[in-house]
């Protein structure tokens, strides 16, 4: 019991604090099993591992800020235009992010592009990915603070080192030159780096309405469109099915 504290106390000082937690249920383990020094040891590390890498997933969840409904799962491709299962299967596998590829989901309100985007954040970040949900009108307020705010340098920092970035409703922002300026910037910054998930009721060619400025649009639409597949999404607004207490929301 004596050797049990003192190691529970060296790992506090180490910062090993699931093995402080475990070691003596261990201990009593490899007692009963009769298993080896080198064995006990790699099961101590193990567990160690296992809740550092637990932590890490819950914190990037927690950064990723999806809105509640984030899960694949109750994306129905049966009533959905433009999204059949096989796709889907093949979008969770998620070479499309190994390979720096882009998605631009587009369609009319309610179909389920939010909750599409959000899923495959989801997804990703449980598969280990560095991933983010943000919308335009959040992602433009970092970006047009992070030169004056402390806040959204540090967010802005957080994003340039994402694997994935979800931009949900890029039509959601007032025409602005300097937001215009500031939004190629980041994106140039990001291009090739890291995936890029948009979702859009409107096509990439009437985004200057939102950027309001032709060139710089052409700018973003060609690091964008690069390397990019075009998801279009129809059918009937499912929230406006489920007010008629039909199926479960998107």
């Amino acid at each position: 019991m004596k050797q049990i504290k003192k190691i529970q106390s060296q790992c506090k000082q180490l910062r090993l604090s699931t093995i402080a937690a475990q070691v003596g249920d261990l201990a009593e383990q490899a007692a009963a099993e009769s298993i080896s020094y080198l064995e006990f040891t790699s099961r101590f590390l193990e567990a160690e591992i296992i809740h550092r890498e637990q932590r890490a997933q819950e914190r990037k969840l927690k950064e990723a800020t999806l809105p509640v409904k984030h899960q694949l799962e109750i994306f129905n491709c049966a009533l959905i235009e433009g999204m059949p299962s096989v796709l889907l299967a093949q979008l969770k596998e998620l070479g499309w992010v190994d390979q720096l590829l882009n998605l631009i989901i587009m369609g009319p309100p309610g179909v389920g592009k939010t909750l599409l985007a959000a899923g495959l954040c989801h997804h990703a970040i449980i598969q280990g990915y560095t991933a983010f949900f943000r919308s335009m009108e959040q992602l433009m307020s970092t970006l047009v603070k992070k030169d004056t705010n402390r806040s959204a340098a540090i967010e802005h920092r957080r994003l340039l080192k994402a694997n994935l970035i979800v931009i949900d409703d890029i039509m959601m922002v007032n025409s602005d030159a300097r937001k215009a300026n500031a939004f190629f910037h980041f994106i140039n910054e990001i291009y090739e780096k890291a995936s890029i998930v948009i979702t859009t009721n409107k096509s990439p060619k009437e985004w200057v309405e939102t950027l309001g400025d032709e060139v710089l649009t052409a700018a973003v639409l060609d690091r964008i469109l690069h390397h990019a597949e075009v998801i279009k999404l129809a059918g009937e607004s499912q929230r406006k099915i489920n007010r008629k207490g039909g199926l479960r929301p998107l």
